[in-house]
């Protein structure tokens, strides 16, 4: 099996996954002891119906009347409808408590998902981090929603037959226990062979998922230079990697069960042969022989049950590490390292600010340093891969810089963007690359603004230049849009991308060609809307034309991941360098809206 060609997300061990299970099931002990008990109560219950074959047994050989069977039926009657109760109140009591952890463990796994930096997620695959919040999510609350009641039920059984089994005689529950060895040796073998496939098979699973993903994302660009042929075994060769640690695991799953039914007869043949010596002394009769073989049979499921759970335990125990793994490098974590008192109105401070992509590649940006006042507006410049948008994705704080650093009143914007909360809204970025969301504009903007009101939202789609347009749908701001609705424009997407972010009101916008679109009515209007966007906010406008730098503050001019001018647009104008030739070529340009400041 060939090793990954990508850094994964890290796994968490043994003690940081009990402890992330042990904060996930805060307030739920009370409802699981209360289940617990109900367990015991059924699984008592579980012994009526073999006393009464028992003493029905005994009644035969003894050649009583019908009135023998009185007792017997009656306590198979009251032990089912008893049965029936307990087993309702402990399933309703675990899934209480079950799905309220299993809940939590999914919006830790997707809080700390969200908070991850761009830089650690490009470095493991979007596929591996969409396996840990589906999968093994899934994996986990299958396993707790099933295995977690069914292991408590099947070893409460277990020791209440093995003490009805020492009631009778306690030479029967001796010889039910010569199974034990057998079965303690088969369970020691399957988890010692079967921790490791299970861990690798997740991993294994994630880079299938990262591969497949990868593909369907770049399939027009595959098909189009004819590298489809060499992805696709790519993705053959990740999905025979996972499918080759499944068969492993079911290779290994078959071996245990045989040798526990091995270890089944073995304790059965033990129990009949005391039995038989019992009745024959005199020291048993019948109706305890019957009912110690009833007993011990009646062992086959619930210890292939609590000893198969262990299969379910160790894939969700595999499954759980992959998912706690993600808050390694979550808000809990930047939570926790207290990044200093916050100082008011310091603004953005970048710092001898330096980056790369991977830890061998090129720096692709060289000791930046800027101080961007607060309410101050700041354009970026320069040709293509200069390092604009680097720059941007480490102002906002999507990406953890290589060195140096960059903070928002004293505080790393990279830790504010990983936490929770308003403080997480205080600097926003918005990209070119934006997404409509199933459902209506209004829904699309509330995703911002969940208690946004009507007129807030109508607000929003005037101050974008937006509210015509919207006005002239089916049903104006409540028409559903998108995939299933009316399809709208990139101008208009980029509209509503725009007037989301008013609703949320960031301290901060970090605009990184967040207005880029060909033809000059259009550029106009965007420039309108990034303009509204910007006013009263600190803001760094990654510039794709030169108008948008006209309007700002100051202007930096980049090259070579390093800023080569700065100054008021109006100064750099006059002064002959690089920003100025930029302007003159941009406005001799036929088509302005084209160049790329």
């Amino acid at each position: 099996m060939t090793a990954p060609t990508a850094t994964l997300l890290p796994v968490a061990t043994a003690r940081q996954t009990r402890a992330r299970l042990r904060a996930a099931l805060r307030g739920e002990r009370p409802a699981l002891w209360a289940a617990l008990a109900m367990l015991v109560l059924d699984s008592a219950l579980t012994l009526a119906g073999p006393l009464a074959i028992g003493r029905i047994t005994q009644a035969v050989a003894d050649h009583r009347g019908a009135g023998a069977l009185t007792g017997p039926v009656l306590l198979l009657t009251v032990a089912a409808v008893a049965g029936a109760l307990t087993g309702w109140a402990a399933t309703v009591l675990l899934a209480r408590a079950v799905l309220t952890v299993t809940g939590r463990l999914r919006e830790d796994a997707l809080a700390a998902a969200l908070a991850l930096p761009v830089d650690t997620v490009e470095a493991g695959g979007t596929g591996d981090l969409v396996s840990r919040v589906s999968g093994d999510a899934e994996r986990v609350s299958e396993a707790a929603s099933g295995a977690v009641g069914d292991f408590a039920a099947a070893a409460l059984t277990i020791l209440v037959t093995l003490a009805g089994l020492a009631a009778l005689d306690w030479r029967f529950a001796l010889a039910g226990l010569i199974a034990v060895p057998l079965q303690a040796h088969t369970l020691r073998w399957y988890l010692r062979t079967s921790r490791p496939l299970y861990a690798a098979g997740r991993s294994a699973d994630g880079r299938r998922a990262s591969a497949l993903l990868g593909a369907f994302t770049a399939l027009p660009t595959l098909r189009a230079l004819r590298l489809a042929p060499g992805r696709q075994a790519e993705v053959a060769q990740t999905s025979a990697e996972a499918m080759a640690y499944e068969f492993g695991a079911t290779r290994a799953a078959t071996r245990f069960y045989g040798r526990l039914n091995i270890a089944e007869f073995t304790g059965l043949s033990a129990i009949l042969l005391v039995a038989w010596a019992l009745v024959r002394s005199g020291h048993a009769d019948i109706g305890a022989a019957t009912t110690a073989a009833l007993f011990f049979v009646g062992l086959f499921d619930p210890v292939n049950t609590l000893l198969g759970t262990f299969d379910s335990v160790q894939q969700a125990t595999a499954a759980l590490a992959r998912i706690a793994g993600l808050t390694l490098n979550g808000p809990d974590k930047e939570r926790s390292s207290a990044p200093g008192a916050v100082r008011p109105g310091e603004g953005i401070v970048v710092r001898d600010l330096r980056h790369r992509y991977g830890d061998h590649g090129p720096d692709v940006l060289r000791g930046i340093g800027l101080d961007i006042a607060p309410g101050q507006r700041l354009a970026v410049v320069g040709t293509t891969g200069s390092g604009k948008s680097t720059l941007a994705s480490l102002i906002a704080g999507t990406r953890t810089p290589y060195a140096g650093g960059v903070t928002l009143d004293g505080v790393p914007t990279d830790q504010l963007a990983q936490r929770s909360g308003e403080s997480a809204r205080r600097i926003v970025l918005v990209t070119q690359e934006h997404h409509l969301f199933p459902g209506t504009v209004a829904d699309n903007l509330r995703l911002a603004g969940r208690a946004a009101s009507a007129p807030d939202v109508e607000a929003a789609l005037a101050a974008v230049g937006a509210a015509d347009w919207v006005a002239a749908l089916p049903e104006g701001a409540d028409t559903v849009v998108g995939r299933g609705g009316t399809r709208l424009t990139a101008r208009q997407v980029q509209q509503l991308a725009l007037a989301r972010v008013l609703l949320l009101d960031p301290e901060v916008v970090v605009l990184d060609e967040a207005t880029a679109e060909a033809g000059s009515d259009t550029a106009r209007t965007l420039d309108r809307a990034a303009l509204a966007l910007t006013e009263g906010r600190t803001a760094v406008v990654v510039a794709h034309r030169l108008s948008q730098a006209a309007t700002a503050d100051v202007v930096v001019v980049m090259a070579d991941g390093r800023v080569v001018e700065r100054g008021h647009p109006d100064e750099l104008r006059a002064a002959g360098g690089v920003y100025a030739r930029l302007w003159e070529s941009w406005t001799r340009g036929g088509d302005r809206t084209h160049h790329r400041g």
